[in-house]
């Protein structure tokens, strides 16, 4: 009798890891079918709350980050805040000779003649409506490019490369390379700071950061773009422009927390690089990816 307890629990362990694996499996089937013909390289990282899932496609590709570097950059300023250093309400002068670089920006919009806003209004506008010139005045008070990359390698996070500001990144086609990040450090990103058990950030500065990432308003097409409407996302969309030579499109991106129903998660990072794609073709690979993720997550037994 114990024998065949032991062979029928047997028989069950193994078949529940094959049913697991083949469910995962057909995802990664799925997302492989989504991208297959399409003129275009996608990178995709996929990880479950639990930590027991977890897909990657490229997952060790160098992809620019192009506005992505956004959240990178306000989670340095917040772990510079709990330091003393700075404080969300400390108001930062805004000049036109700021405002004179030609990138998108809607604090130039509002303020085309300069202003004064608080640390916390420049990180919305930075991270929520990814304004470039809001950008770089956070990269200047945190003392360039190189202080947000070394912090992130002190931490362990070695697939992140961030070399130069958004008004450089623009300026060149190149330069957009060498802002780059990995979907499997991407991944780790989001997970290890949405989590926070090794106390990244303090309580505050950690609802700051996701309710900011929550109100994003960029990418409306993107992750969120196939997802029920009350669907919550914490993400943050990269874009680049297209090489008038080549008519290849360096990046479109979107990286997020995505809350399902039960109260549980998963991170996704999609990175379309190197695309002869229209840009409505390149935002619907991404919703696709986010949706077939969805229905896996949202149809799998906890």
């Amino acid at each position: 009798m114990t024998k065949l307890l032991y062979l029928f629990t047997l028989v069950f362990v193994c078949n529940s890891f094959f049913v697991t694996a083949q469910t995962i499996d057909s995802l990664r089937k799925n997302i492989q079918r989504i991208v297959s013909s399409k003129n275009a390289t996608v990178g995709v990282g996929i990880t479950d709350s639990k930590g027991r899932d977890a897909l990657f496609i490229n997952g060790d590709g160098h992809c620019p980050t192009q506005s992505v570097f956004k959240f990178h950059i306000a989670l340095v300023l917040m772990s510079e805040i709990d330091k003393g250093k700075f404080s969300l309400d400390q108001k930062i002068r805004i000049t036109p000779k700021d405002l004179a670089i030609d990138m998108y920006s809607p604090i130039k919009d509002k303020y085309p003649q300069g202003t004064e806003l608080t640390i916390a209004e420049i990180i919305q506008y930075t991270v929520s409506e990814s304004d470039g010139i809001g950008c770089d005045v956070l990269l200047r008070l945190l003392g360039g490019p190189s202080v947000v990359e070394k912090y992130f390698q002190k931490k362990g996070f070695k697939n992140i490369s961030i070399k130069v500001n958004e008004e450089v990144m623009q300026s060149k086609w190149e330069n957009q390379f060498r802002n780059w990040t990995t979907p499997k450090s991407a991944n780790q990103l989001l997970t290890d700071f949405y989590e926070n058990k090794k106390q990244y950030l303090s309580a505050k500065s950690h609802e700051f950061i996701w309710k900011v990432m929550k109100a994003t308003v960029t990418g409306e097409n993107r992750l969120r773009g196939q997802l029920p409407k009350e669907t919550v996302i914490a993400h943050k969309t990269g874009t680049s422009g297209v090489n008038k030579q080549t008519g290849i499109r360096g990046a479109v991106n979107d990286i997020g927390i995505v809350f399902l129903p039960n109260g549980e998660y998963f991170a996704i990072s999609v990175f379309v690089t190197n695309s002869k794609e229209n840009i409505d073709t390149n935002e619907k690979i991404i919703a696709d990816i986010a949706k077939a993720a969805w229905d896996y997550y949202t149809s799998k037994k906890s």
